[in-house]
């Protein structure tokens, strides 16, 4: 029986699936529901999930969605005709919504729930430090805020993934500088060599042995998925789509990450085919999904947003009614960022690309000139490192 490859699966659908539009809603919504725990009750409470059978659902999220994010972006660098031109199309993705995210915790949150008098909170230089976030030197305190809550301190935990999208983003630019456009081998000899250096510094760092992760997935390991995606990306057209290897796939993902000893440090390339292989499928669109993208919304609001209800709300310290309470609402933020920050900030990408005569969409050097996957592109990943 023949297989489809990944370039014909994604053919069938037009190149515009709705896998990868669900794929991103849902594993938004992930961590929201995996950071109930945290928020609620305490790190003390959440130990206990990184071993129980919710272990490789956990810490599958963000290696998945860092791969969903390195196949997408990979699209958007081959329509781009220059670097420069890709890089500002990220620039306007991440930073109009974190600018926006960031000042709405420091300028109106924080002066309405810091326990601090205003002058001394807008003096204090952590008050300052808060505001760094904008350029992705992340700092996740403000001036009083949060002291009493069950994960106490913290306004916005997960913006512990933003220097490393930028990594990302970085490493992809300097991949394209050496030839990746021309030469995309450049793209899986990186995976490989980014895993050789991670593995070499952790042996370094740990007296020649592996050390067991017992919680979230290390920040290397993310960057090493979203290279696999990228490779993939580039090689849609060599590997095959089915069934059985998606699921295939899942199986080895979640036993890497669970019960086989040091999967975390091999585990991106698997992830990151079981990624793609059901962004490529195309179940039926919602409406209220069409158009839009609320994924990133939702990962800057969403802890935000339980932190703020925990506060508020002492009465509602039980996981399961604050994922009632706090998906609604992060939802609601992320329609409004959506709609009124990051659309509209996507519309300056007439300024940065041109269109009419001349342009053109760029392909990859070992295809047969098709269509390129163009589905609206993740922006900053949701997470938080743990432990």
């Amino acid at each position: 029986m023949r297989h489809f490859t990944l370039d014909e699966k994604l053919a069938q659908s037009g190149n515009r699936p709705t896998g990868f539009d669900y794929m991103r809603i849902g594993l938004s919504l992930a961590v929201v529901a995996m950071h109930s725990v945290i928020t609620s009750h305490g790190v003390a409470a959440e130990i206990p999930l990184w071993t129980s059978p919710l272990r490789p659902y956990m810490r599958a999220i963000l290696p998945m969605f860092f791969a969903l994010s390195g196949f997408l972006v990979a699209g958007s660098l081959l329509r781009t005709p220059a670097l420069s031109q890709f890089l500002g199309l990220r620039a306007i993705r991440v930073y109009p919504a974190l600018v926006v995210e960031v000042f709405l915790s420091a300028l109106v949150l924080g002066p309405l729930l810091t326990t601090l008098p205003l002058t001394a909170y807008f003096s204090d230089p952590v008050f300052r430090l808060y505001l760094l976030n904008v350029t992705g030197h992340i700092h996740f305190l403000l001036p009083g805020l949060f002291h009493d809550n069950p994960f106490p301190d913290t306004v916005n935990a997960q913006l512990w993934t933003v220097p490393y999208e930028l990594i990302c983003y970085i490493g992809l630019s300097a991949l394209t500088l050496v030839g990746l456009r021309k030469r995309p081998w450049i793209a899986p000899a990186a995976v490989v060599a980014f895993s050789l250096v991670y593995l070499a510094a952790r042996l370094i760092r740990h007296h020649g042995e592996l050390p067991f992760i017992l919680g979230g997935i290390p920040g290397s390991v993310l960057v090493i998925s979203f290279l696999a995606g990228v490779s993939i990306f580039f090689y849609r057209d060599r590997l095959p789509w089915s069934l059985p290897l998606c699921v295939l796939s899942g199986v080895a993902t979640a036993l890497l990450l669970s019960v086989v000893p040091f999967g975390d440090y091999v585990v991106a390339p698997v992830a990151a085919y079981f990624t793609v292989a059901l962004g490529v499928t195309n179940p039926r669109k919602l409406r209220f999904l069409q158009g839009a993208d609320y994924s990133y919304g939702i990962y800057l609001y969403g802890f935000v947003i339980q932190q703020t209800l925990m506060a508020i709300f002492p009465w509602a310290r039980i996981w399961w009614l604050n994922i009632l309470l706090s998906v609604p609402a992060a939802a609601l933020f992320a329609a409004c960022s959506w709609h009124w920050v990051e659309k509209p900030a996507l519309e300056l990408r007439r300024y940065l690309v041109p269109r009419g005569k001349g342009a053109k969409t760029l392909q990859p050097e070992h295809s047969e000139a098709k269509p390129i996957l163009q589905p609206v592109e993740p922006a900053v990943l949701p997470g938080r490192q743990t432990l």
